[in-house]
């Protein structure tokens, strides 16, 4: 396999190669200084600008899982582990047990590990991202193999970090450390590249922090962790190229908007401040500042800064999201939540002894969540809380996720 670094990245540049259409949250583009202090604060409920949906993943002998969600659909829930044990859990819609899959292995029709699992309902299909085996694997909702095909090869490539459905006949991939073109439109079929997205910027920029030992000669890496790449935005999509000062929208005609411009340009900078993208609703656009330094001796560094944009009162501010479910002040932290499609904006997942220990202290309000708590046993799955944008309806050929 290729070497590169299995890091994530999300920082911005761009000056060129875009539409000249003027567009982002609240019809202005939002500019950011990464290096100014945010100071006031708002506290906001997240049911007050989301809908929020809760499901409990049934547990039983055959079904015991973490609860990582890849992929959700009008039918079929995908879940695996975080581990290397290969299992794919399908569940339908509501949380019930449907079926268990694991074809992990070293052969033609085998993945070595499910890093990300795309949902295509349509056609009965999803998509298994083998990122060791830099190769995609295509099964039935089954588990049967059905044709296989590899990531995109040159300019350092290295393998598709985040992956999304985008039509019925493309997926939307973005290559981490492709050194000039890392969005890329591929065939479902075949994985041939249909559309090159080319973000401009002047300098690839790395997102990990590394040192070498030089007594062992050993390089080491250390990552801020995961940034959106790829995000689901009213019907289109939002891409941030690490390198860029841009964070862009791509159209339907294949274009580029400006949706986002950081301020001072990246490459000024050293150490870099890198910005990563977070959540997009109607009202709010969440982010939060990077700053690129870590310490390998006491393992701390990466100091970060949570911002959000609000589009009424057209400001930055710093932040607090609260869960309006429970009674007590349950902070929900933006960062951790996944993307998903244009239906379905993110997902997160709630362990179900902290549930089970929130119903007996009575922190939850009437309503599904302290409906299904009160069924719960502590060992039992996960529930997942499904983040959706309000009076919103998905396209006609939306598109799907997991995660890292």
């Amino acid at each position: 396999m290729k070497r590169g670094s299995l890091l994530i990245i999300i920082i911005l540049f761009a000056t060129t190669g875009y539409s000249e259409k003027k567009q982002a949250v609240g019809g202005d583009i939002i500019t950011v200084d990464v290096k100014k202090n945010y100071s006031a604060k708002k506290d906001i409920i997240l049911q007050d600008f989301m809908d929020v949906e809760y499901i409990a993943l049934e547990t039983n002998d055959e079904f015991v899982n973490q609860g990582f969600v890849m992929d959700i659909g009008k039918e079929i829930i995908l879940v695996r582990n975080r581990n290397d044990d290969g299992e794919i859990f399908v569940y339908d819609r509501n949380g019930k047990a449907l079926r268990k899959i694991n074809r992990r292995g070293q052969g033609r029709e085998e993945y070595t590990k499910p890093f990300i699992i795309i949902l295509d309902e349509d056609n009965d299909e999803m998509f298994v991202n083998d990122i060791f085996g830099q190769k995609i694997i295509v099964y039935d909702l089954f588990g049967n193999f059905k044709r296989r095909f590899n990531h995109k090869e040159g300019d350092g490539s290295l393998f598709y970090k985040d992956i999304f459905n985008y039509d019925k006949d493309c997926l939307i991939c973005y290559d981490l450390s492709n050194r000039e073109i890392a969005f890329v439109l591929i065939s479902k079929q075949d994985g041939s590249i249909i559309k090159e997205i080319k973000i401009p910027f002047k300098e690839k920029k790395d997102f990990d922090v590394r040192r070498i030992d030089e007594a062992s000669g050993m390089t080491y890496g250390a990552s801020p962790g995961y940034g959106r790449s790829i995000s689901p935005y009213d019907g289109h999509w939002l891409l941030s190229e690490f390198s860029s000062d841009t964070i862009y929208e791509f159209l339907p005609d294949n274009s580029l908007r400006p949706f986002i411009v950081r301020t001072p340009p990246i490459q000024s900078m050293d150490p870099e401040v890198m910005l990563l993208l977070r959540l997009c609703s109607d009202r709010y656009c969440f982010m939060e500042t990077v700053r690129k330094v870590y310490d390998f001796d006491t393992k701390r560094g990466f100091p970060k800064t949570f911002l959000m944009y609000d589009t009424q009162e057209k400001a930055l501010f710093g932040y607090a999201v609260f869960n309006g479910d429970y009674s007590t002040t349950k902070e929900v932290y933006m960062s951790e939540l996944m993307p998903v499609n244009h239906e379905i904006e993110s997902w997160q997942s709630i362990e179900a002894y902290q549930l089970v220990e929130s119903y007996k202290k009575g922190e939850l309000k009437d309503g599904k969540l302290k409906e299904i708590a009160s069924k719960l046993d502590a060992e039992d799955n996960p529930v997942i809380m499904l983040v959706k944008h309000k009076n919103r309806q998905a396209p006609s050929n939306s598109p799907h996720r997991g995660e890292l």
